[in-house]
């Protein structure tokens, strides 16, 4: 009895690297819109920016793991996790900037706001948990 083939093999690295292309194109889209380096930011300590990007990164996770549970095949799981991460990144935005107008949380973030890296760490999986959960069917 075989249980490792080669079709399964390739299916699973296929898999693989796209679901971590769509991540990190999530990723850059995110960061397009910082006006800091997080990397650098990250580098220098700044633990509230660490929380904020991977916060996103596992937000990303939860959706493109979603759509590989319920895709028929390669293309229909790339073409729904394109879908579920533009629709992770809105939601974030309004977060971000419409439903938070007094707080400028992308400059309490680069000043290293703990609270504030926390929270929106924690607001990027709930956002990622319902995108995800939208994207059953």
């Amino acid at each position: 009895m075989t249980f490792i083939t080669l079709d399964s093999i390739l299916s699973f690295l296929a898999h693989l690297g796209t679901g971590f292309g769509l991540i990190l194109a999530g990723l850059v889209v995110f960061a397009l819109t910082t006006k800091y380096s997080e990397r650098k930011l990250i580098k220098e300590g700044n633990v509230a920016v660490a929380l904020k990007l991977w916060g996103k990164a596992i937000g990303l996770a939860i959706v493109i793991y979603t759509v590989w549970a319920n895709s028929v095949n390669l293309l229909d799981a790339f073409i729904w996790g394109l879908v579920g991460i533009l629709a992770q990144v809105l939601a974030f935005w309004t977060f971000e900037y419409v439903l938070t107008p007094g707080v400028n949380l992308e400059k309490e973030v680069e000043n290293g706001n703990l609270a504030i890296g926390i929270s929106l760490f924690s607001a990027s999986l709930v956002v990622g948990i319902i995108v995800a959960a939208s994207l059953t069917y």
